[in-house]
């Protein structure tokens, strides 16, 4: 699956990790979005389930385990170069609460922090990390 100049949309998931009345968001190390910050995810591998495809790519990123709740959002991150698409990923969020395991960044993320709700706007978010964190923390907060 190519993700630069796709000849599909590529399916994906973010997941907002909540925990205390803050969530996580992580600083992202490569496009699309790179050096922003954002919520953990990526792209659902053929043959795999979006819950199952969430929980990966936690455990991927940030070394945890979670449990997925509901869905929070469905959008489409779709980014044009030249007239061209570059990107076009159709994006499910859910929310999420950690099980188990210790906060251990990958390569694919710089940094993570836990942000309330009055953080939002300290941090240069991603337009469709900050809808979806905006929803969680109004629903759970």
């Amino acid at each position: 699956m190519k993700r630069e100049y796709p000849d599909n949309p590529i399916p994906g998931v973010g997941i907002i990790i909540y925990d205390k009345g803050k969530v996580l968001i992580i600083k992202r190390a490569y496009e699309p979005s790179a050096n922003r910050w954002s919520i953990p995810g990526g792209a659902v591998e053929l043959g795999e389930r979006v819950r199952d495809a969430a929980q990966r790519e936690v455990d991927e990123e940030l070394g945890l385990k979670v449990v997925i709740k509901d869905v929070v959002e469905v959008m489409d991150n779709i980014v044009y170069e030249e007239g061209k698409v570059k990107y076009h990923f159709v994006l499910i969020d859910f929310w999420a609460e950690i099980q188990s395991g210790s906060l251990t960044l990958s390569h694919e993320c710089l940094d993570a922090q836990w942000i309330g709700k009055d953080e939002l706007d300290v941090y240069d978010l991603t337009d469709g990390a900050r809808k979806a964190i905006k929803k969680v923390l109004e629903i759970l907060v």
